[in-house]
């Protein structure tokens, strides 16, 4: 049974626009399912992986609902069937320049302090539509 690949929109230029590619092979492990999408897009393994052959760090992957990090990372078992979802991490602060000037955050901090000036932002759009 294939296996299905969801392609962030930040690297669909790499699959020649596509949302989703099937690899017609079971693959044992991430590391093989890489590599048989690579052989199809090989314009992603440099968006994906490092020059030694790891997943980047801003780069999630998940086999189903499970991060690879926690359940063997390219070792990872793939179950035939499976929907493997590339997730590079997002960054970023409210949405525009009108947002920053209110005081809304560009980045977010691990302690939270963020929240009130995110929350005044919501509040400002939703009055505003």
């Amino acid at each position: 049974m294939p296996i299905t690949f969801h392609i962030p929109g930040a690297l669909r230029e790499f699959t020649a626009g596509l949302s989703t590619v099937k690899i017609d092979r079971s693959p044992a492990t991430l590391a093989d399912a890489l590599c048989a999408l690579w052989d199809l897009y090989p314009g992603l393994r440099d968006r994906i992986a490092t020059e030694q052959g790891q997943v980047r760090e801003h780069i999630n992957i998940f086999i189903g609902p499970e991060n690879v990090r926690y359940t063997g990372g390219l070792a990872s078992p793939v179950p035939s069937g499976s929907e493997i979802s590339i997730v590079p991490a997002v960054s970023g602060g409210c949405g525009n320049v009108l947002d920053v000037r209110r005081g809304c955050p560009s980045t977010v901090s691990l302690d939270h302090s963020w929240k009130p000036l995110f929350a005044r932002c919501a509040a400002e759009r939703i009055r505003a539509a």
